[in-house]
């Protein structure tokens, strides 16, 4: 008789091939790097083969293990369900839940993920703004929650510090032109902020290229390689290269990941996505 899969293992190894590494995967799921390695080897023996390529910069899965990824996602996906449906709250209703394009693109689907199946009742509507407008939405009980980019002057409680990085094009090398062009977010913006501070104090010339809210614009200015741009590190899509130091670029200052909660909102379905989301960002 075949050995039953652990659980743990198998959210472990969907871990550390979404993240790319047992030291990004580690706070992921709540232990050591040496902890999520062992596991990894755990796993391997029990399986009888290799289902990942240990590379000097990166973890990812080989043949068998991009086929057990998909199985392992499944039956991931049904021991959460089976759990939710006999130890989720009553709670139900809608939460309006602000979120910057860039987090709703890359940093967020996850996290609503096992969100919805812990909490299946409670319906979370997306409102996709700047962090500037989450602020005077939250001010204006137009929404409950917003996850947002601390601006220097508020004083909220800091759950993350996310490294923020230079982006171009894999094909081109815009970094080389003086003056630099830069794809900037929209004026206000902590990223834009950090972006002019670094190349302020770098003594570095540059051009704006292109100003919006929008992600996808930016991405695809930076793609095309008409500029580069400063990206939280969570949002940099595949079609994007990162660049630093080694192209002589300054150093960009991380961005601090807040939550916004309007004192209004006081049901039980805020509650839960209030302390679900402090927990998923710290």
């Amino acid at each position: 008789m075949a050995n039953p899969l652990d659980i743990d293992l198998l959210r472990t190894f969907v871990a550390v091939v979404e993240t790319g590494s047992f030291s990004n995967a580690a706070p992921r799921i709540g232990r050591s790097q040496s902890a999520v390695s062992m596991q990894m080897q755990r796993l391997e023996q029990a399986v009888g083969k290799q289902l990942l390529v240990r590379g000097p910069k990166a973890v990812t899965p080989n043949a068998a293990g991009s086929d057990f990824l998909v199985h392992a996602r499944r039956l991931l996906k049904l021991s959460d369900e089976a759990w939710a449906s006999v130890t989720r709250p009553e709670e139900s209703g809608c939460v309006r839940l602000g979120v910057p394009d860039d987090y709703a693109a890359f940093l967020l689907p996850p996290v609503l993920a096992q969100f919805a199946a812990e909490h299946p009742r409670v319906t979370v509507e997306l409102v996709c703004e700047p962090t500037t407008a989450l602020t005077k939405a939250i001010e204006d009980a137009r929404i409950d929650l917003a996850i947002v980019t601390r601006l220097a002057e508020q004083p909220v409680e800091v759950l993350r510090r996310e490294p923020f990085v230079w982006v171009a094009s894999p094909s081109h090398i815009a970094w080389d032109d003086d003056p630099l062009p830069v794809a900037l977010f929209e004026p206000g913006c902590t990223a834009r902020i950090n972006v002019l501070k670094a190349l302020s104090e770098g003594d570095r010339a540059y051009r704006c290229t292109y100003s919006s809210a929008s992600l996808m614009g930016l991405v695809a200015v930076v793609q095309a390689g008409l500029a580069i741009a400063g990206l939280a590190l969570c949002s940099v899509p595949p079609s994007l290269r990162i660049v630093g130091a080694n192209e002589g670029l300054p150093h960009l200052d991380p961005l601090e990941i807040s939550i916004l909660r309007n004192p209004r909102s006081r049901s039980p379905a805020v509650e839960r996505l209030n302390d679900f989301l402090r927990r998923a960002l710290s």
